[in-house]
């Protein structure tokens, strides 16, 4: 496994960074498997990026009815929650691009508890992938201030299974799905999008061994076999030696 850091001036050029770099990913999925399976987050900085993807030249490189989208994770809340990444993803990237709506994968967040749900996607998961856990092309995270990724927050314990329910998240809304850390592991590329000074601190614990660095769930990630990309702005990258 490698781990890489890359730090861009600012947002919009950590954005197009992303872009290229998703873009690099697809194509080599698409010729290797016929197809390219990648889950996406939610959030304000992965927001920009999804929107550059459904502009040119991303809009007709990218071969969009061979892309699968799944979720990192997601709120429990309707699709049309403010709150939901479905939504934001819905209407940032994939209203814009000729994605077919049968290669979008939502997380399930009505009709049932929030566990049942997370097995339902698990099953999902497991009837595309044909194995388990699943082994996605590219997952797409951020990080918090507080070291969580997806909806894996410091002092819990690690999930099992490839899917999970979250309840009394200490980051409204309480209840979410998410993949667990073993399931993000697996992922051939892993690309960190990380801005803003508000998480300097953390980054430095992760990057040079900061007290309790090593125990959040951002510094627990790493593609088993593959690579993990941090994609950092200089406001993040802030305290972290030259």
């Amino acid at each position: 496994m490698t781990r890489e850091l890359f730090i861009a001036e600012c947002a919009s050029d950590l954005a197009r960074e992303a872009a290229d770099r998703f873009a690099e990913a697809a194509t080599r999925a698409i010729h290797r498997h016929g197809r390219f399976a990648v889950a996406l987050s939610g959030g304000g900085t992965p927001r920009r990026l999804y929107s550059l993807l459904a502009t040119p030249p991303y809009l007709t490189a990218i071969d969009w009815p061979r892309v699968h989208i799944f979720f990192a994770d997601e709120r429990f809340v309707p699709p049309d929650d403010p709150d939901s990444n479905l939504r934001l993803v819905q209407e940032t990237l994939l209203d814009r691009v000729p994605i077919p709506s049968a290669n979008i994968y939502p997380m399930p967040t009505q009709g049932a508890e929030p566990e049942a749900s997370a097995a339902r996607y698990a099953e999902t998961l497991k009837a595309f992938f044909a194995e388990s856990p699943p082994r996605f092309d590219l997952i797409l995270l951020g990080m918090g201030p507080d070291g969580h990724t997806a909806s894996l927050f410091p002092g819990r314990p690690d999930y099992p299974g490839s899917v999970a329910a979250v309840r009394d998240s200490p980051k409204p809304p309480p209840t979410r799905l998410t993949l667990t850390l073993a399931t993000i592991n697996r992922a051939t590329q892993i690309l960190f999008l990380v801005t803003g000074a508000d998480k300097a601190g953390t980054l430095q614990a992760i990057f040079e061994g900061g007290k309790g660095g090593a125990d959040l769930p951002a510094a627990r990630v790493a593609a088993e076999g593959g690579t993990t990309v941090w994609l950092v702005d200089r406001e993040a990258a802030a305290e972290l030696a030259d």
